[in-house]
C-alpha cells in the first residue's frame, strides 16, 4: 500500500482534469491511501515576489500543500496544457513552496544541489487542444520538460509515467470515455 497524492493542477474549479484526478483516486485508492489536491481550492499570493532574497511567509494552503508532498511516496499531477505548459496557479504553488530547505539545498562547493524529495515517484497525465504527437515532436513537450526535468527530477522525484489526453476541444464522448479507460488502467497498475 502506497501514500499517494492525487493533485488536479487546473485551477478551474470544475474541469476535465477534476474529473480524471477524481476517477484516478477512486481506482487508485482501492489498493492505495488516498488524499486529493485541487489547485482551485488554494487561496495564496502566486509570486515569489524576492525570490529567495526574502523569506515570505507560506500561507495555509500552501503549508499544507507541502505536507502533503511530504507525507506521500507517488505523487500524480493532473494537469491541463495551457500556452504550451502548466497553468499559472500550479506553476505558483511549485515557486512558493519548492523552495531551499524543502525540495533542495545547495552545499557550498558543490555545483549540484541535495535533492531533499528524494525516495518519491510520480507520474503525469496531461489533457491537451494540441494533438499529443504535434505537442511532442513541433512544440518541443515544454510541459514534461518542465515537470519532469527542472521541477520533479531536481527535487529528487522520480518520473514513472507520462500520459497525454487530446485534443480535448470537441473531443466525442467516445474518446473522452477512452480516456477515463486510459486512466483506470494506470490507477489499478500502481
Amino acid at each position: 500500500m502506497k501514500k499517494v497524492l492525487v493533485i488536479n493542477a487546473n485551477p478551474k474549479k470544475s474541469s476535465l482534469c477534476q474529473s480524471l484526478a477524481e476517477h484516478y483516486a477512486s481506482i487508485a485508492g482501492e489498493k492505495h491511501e488516498i488524499k486529493q489536491l485541487n489547485i482551485a481550492d488554494m487561496s495564496f499570493e502566486m509570486d515569489l515576489q524576492q525570490g529567495y532574497d526574502d523569506e515570505m511567509p507560506l500561507e495555509d494552503d500552501l503549508k499544507g500543500f507541502q505536507e502533503l508532498v511530504s507525507w506521500a511516496e507517488h505523487i500524480v499531477i493532473v494537469s491541463p496544457v495551457w500556452w504550451g505548459t502548466v497553468p499559472a496557479k500550479f506553476k505558483g504553488v511549485i515557486d512558493r513552496t519548492f523552495l531551499p530547505g524543502f525540495a533542495f539545498k545547495y552545499n557550498e562547493g558543490k555545483a549540484v544541489p541535495d535533492k531533499l524529495l528524494s525516495g518519491r515517484t510520480s507520474e503525469l497525465i496531461i489533457t491537451l487542444d494540441t494533438p499529443p504527437f504535434w505537442y511532442k515532436l513541433v512544440q518541443g513537450n515544454p510541459i514534461y520538460k518542465q515537470l519532469k526535468h527542472t521541477i520533479l527530477s531536481f527535487s529528487g522525484i522520480k518520473n514513472q509515467s507520462s500520459t497525454y489526453l487530446g485534443p480535448v476541444l470537441n473531443a466525442s464522448e467516445d474518446r473522452r470515455k477512452s480516456w477515463f479507460d486510459i486512466v483506470s488502467n494506470r490507477a489499478a497498475k500502481l
